[in-house]
């Protein structure tokens, strides 16, 4: 066995070794860098050198404010009026509380940005509501943290920043623009499980529509959903970058959660700026070390290693495709989002791009995989914390998510192979030529 090989199974042996010994993902990546860089007798200085280019990038500042900005319009009130305007559109199908998890997830999931955050904040307020009505505890859950998952793919998300600067400096507003449609892609085949499942169940209807109350909702939520067009359409036009308006949209959540739905006050406000530290630390901590780990990786041609070996299983571009699919589903189940995306995104790209899927279809495609991942055991993160706010066994629930696995596992594949679900919008919008 050459040198060269010894040391990509150090390093990738070592990786996995420590992630099933249960080591936070941080410290597996970390240690795993060590030990590859002694067994390619490179100096350790190698390590922080990486680790401070990793992070020197400046796409990578709308991180922090995207957090911020999150963690602010989850704290300030924003929760219920989107939880009213939901309803106000969808509250009168069968299945009424259900359609409106789905569709309060969409328009959270611009806000937050976060499943996590989404299923805490959503999750609390309507998985009560759903059972007081008649609603099975485990489904409510299941349709609650599925449905976050649309927060993963509308914008602004933090994961797609991480994305564009792991694939190489692909446009963050590219990004955005192509996770609508996948997002509306995703809430309408969430809407078409839960129809089916009420009908059998027979589960209640809301009121029926009134546009005169959909319209008072709209004036109600307008300060909530004009922090999407300021991230967002600032983008788009050029008229800020993406760190320019995440900077702006945090000070605009500030005063909207102060001043305007006074859902916050500052004692609020430091606490959410704790919080907004304690998860930046994870994601930097992560980046950092996953910079150090990709050096490891192109060092000693992984990507290119993984390109030859993928290909070589098949040439068939449909099999390729279903191929990185499932290598991403697989690894969701045992690694947490950021992580895949920072390791993953080196070394599957190449693959991706060799076959014709675009980089920014292919950013979209992950995030989507990593989202089913959060809901996959045993590192399901999401799953736990949606477990933990209706205090229902993790067995149960997983369960009871079953069918809707199903309904993500159809969005991804069209997402996967009708390119123009993700590319539409940038080429339109943006002029995208990619």
């Amino acid at each position: 066995m050459s040198p060269e090989a010894i040391s990509v199974l150090v390093l990738l042996g070592s990786f996995f070794l420590l992630i099933l010994l249960r080591f936070p993902i941080a410290y597996a990546v970390g240690i795993s860098t060590v030990l590859c860089l002694l067994s390619m007798g490179n100096s350790l200085v190698t390590l922080p050198q990486q680790m401070v280019r990793g992070t020197w990038s400046f796409s990578l500042m709308a991180v922090p404010f995207f957090i911020t900005m999150g963690v602010l319009m989850g704290s300030g009130g924003i929760s219920e009026k989107l939880i009213a305007l939901a309803n106000s559109l969808f509250g009168w199908m069968r299945g009424g509380l259900a359609q409106v998890n789905v569709w309060d997830s969409y328009f959270f999931g611009g806000i937050s940005g976060s499943a996590a955050a989404d299923t805490a904040s959503l999750g609390s307020i309507l998985i009560p509501i759903m059972v007081e009505q008649g609603y099975e505890a485990d489904f409510s859950t299941a349709i609650t943290i599925t449905s976050s998952c649309e927060g993963l793919l509308v914008p602004p998300s933090h994961n797609m920043v991480i994305y564009a600067t792991s694939a190489g400096g692909i446009s963050v507003g590219a990004l955005f623009m192509a996770g609508y449609l996948p997002g509306f892609l995703l809430a309408v085949s969430l809407m078409v499980g839960v129809y089916i499942i009420s009908l059998k169940r027979n589960y209640p209807k809301g009121e029926r529509f009134s546009l005169k109350n959909f319209g008072k909702q709209i004036i109600r939520s307008f300060w909530a959903l004009a922090a999407i067009l300021i991230v967002v359409v600032g983008v788009v036009i050029g008229l800020f970058t993406a760190t320019e308006s995440a900077a702006i949209a945090v000070v605009y959540s500030l005063i909207v959660s102060l001043y305007i739905y006074k859902g916050l006050n500052w004692k609020g406000v430091w606490k959410a700026f704790d919080e907004c530290i304690e998860t930046l630390s994870i994601v930097m901590i992560l980046i950092a070390t996953s910079a150090a780990f990709g050096y490891c990786l192109t060092t000693l041609h992984v990507p290119d290693l993984a390109v030859k070996f993928i290909t070589g299983i098949s040439s068939n571009r449909i099999v390729i495709a279903l191929l990185l699919n499932l290598i991403l589903l697989l690894l969701g189940c045992v690694m947490d989002m950021a992580p895949i995306i920072l390791i993953c995104t080196p070394i599957l790209l190449p693959v991706a791009t060799s076959i014709g899927i675009d980089p920014v279809q292919f950013g979209i495609m992950m995030v989507l995989n990593c989202g089913i991942g959060l809901l996959t055991p045993p590192v399901g993160s999401v799953l736990f914390i949606g477990s933990a706010v209706a205090k229902l066994p993790v067995e149960k629930v997983a369960k009871a998510t079953l069918p809707f696995y199903l309904c993500m596992i159809a969005t991804l594949l069209l997402v996967t192979f009708i390119p123009e679900i993700s590319l539409l919008l940038p080429r339109l919008l943006m002029g995208y030529g990619g």
